[in-house]
């Protein structure tokens, strides 16, 4: 069984891969630009995921309204290394902050909300183990787009694919066609700030 807490992606060397779903407003523009331009919002926060069946769970396969086009947003390492050590835990947590209201200090000034939420099987099932979700914001977010994108893709026909070979019994061929992910490493500082193990 996998840590409770633990950070899985596909990555390389240099970049990251994270899965955000847009309606076709913001996703068609970004992908031509290959980065993000208005409708998108700069001033709010915007959430990526690294967990490919996490975003399939929520999106319901790229079927809701407004999440039509799930985007493979490839970022620098260096940039999500970054928003790691400033992430600070959406609720508090006992073995990680002094006390409540530092805390709240902490949350109320953070550049980078953290996140953890059930991970899913290709079928929607929680795991028993959770997947990652940060929260760049409005602080960030020209950063985030204008320095830490190095690409962005359109991964809507690689979900429909996935889909459409699960409604028709097609489990296994199905599983060949997720993207790769791996446990990313993490220091001890980042570890403890996230409540997650070295």
């Amino acid at each position: 069984m996998p840590a409770l807490n633990e950070i899985r992606a596909d990555f390389d060397a240099q970049t990251l891969t994270v899965y955000q779903a847009y309606s076709s407003s913001i996703a068609l523009p970004a992908l031509k630009e290959k980065h993000f331009v208005p409708p998108f919002s700069f001033g709010r926060m915007t959430w990526i995921k690294p967990s490919f069946l996490w975003l399939m769970e929520r999106s319901n396969w790229g079927q809701k309204s407004g999440q039509e086009h799930i985007l493979a947003v490839i970022i620098t390492r260096a940039g999500w290394d970054e928003a790691l050590s400033l992430g600070v835990l959406t609720g508090y947590e006992s073995s990680v902050h002094r006390n409540a209201e530092d805390w709240r200090k902490q949350f109320e000034q953070a550049q980078v909300h953290v996140q953890w939420d059930p991970e899913r099987s290709i079928r929607g099932a929680d795991l028993g183990y959770n997947s990652i979700q940060i929260g760049i914001s409005r602080h960030l977010i020209r950063r985030f787009v204008e320095e830490w994108i190095t690409d962005i893709r359109d991964y809507a026909p690689l979900a429909r694919k996935i889909h459409a070979l699960l409604k028709t019994g097609q489990a296994d061929k199905a599983k060949k066609l997720l993207p790769p992910e791996k446990i990313y490493p993490v220091s001890q500082t980042v570890a403890k700030r996230l409540m997650m193990k070295a």
